[in-house]
């Protein structure tokens, strides 16, 4: 089955239905998953992934492992044991998503001096700017 759009449209206009990819992959916890189960590089049970990832909520993991599973980046394994055993591990269309947020994380890391001094620079700047009159 062809799933190519018929009509590609620039990924920033409002009816481009890549947007939907975009906007997955742009939450933070997406994100973040995609890169721990990279780094990981073995299926990982969901409190190991809580504990892992630190602030997120029970909840937000969990809609994210859902969200992740439905686009096709997750396989979610149960086990028929007592409690059910769950893994999550990325699909092979995870794994590409997932190489590319890890080289977007690894570029902020590489890059934080330059864009905290950045910040810092603009900072400084604003605060000796005159405030416009309300």
């Amino acid at each position: 089955m062809d799933t190519t759009p018929s009509v590609e449209l620039p990924i920033y206009q409002p009816d481009c239905p890549a947007r939907t990819v975009i906007e997955l992959l742009a939450n933070k916890w997406v994100f973040f998953a995609l890169i721990l189960l990279r780094r990981h590089n073995a299926p990982m049970r969901f409190n190991e992934m809580r504990r892992q990832l630190g602030t997120v909520t029970q909840k937000m993991l969990a809609q994210t492992l859902r969200s992740l599973e439905r686009d096709g980046l997750v396989r979610r394994e149960v086990y028929p044991t007592v409690p059910p055993r769950v893994e999550y591990s990325l699909t092979e269309l995870g794994g590409e998503a997932a190489r590319l947020a890890l080289a977007i994380g690894d570029w902020s890391q590489e890059h934080l001096g330059e864009i905290e001094a950045a910040r810092g620079v603009h900072d400084a700047k604003a605060s000796a700017e005159p405030q416009p009159l309300l």
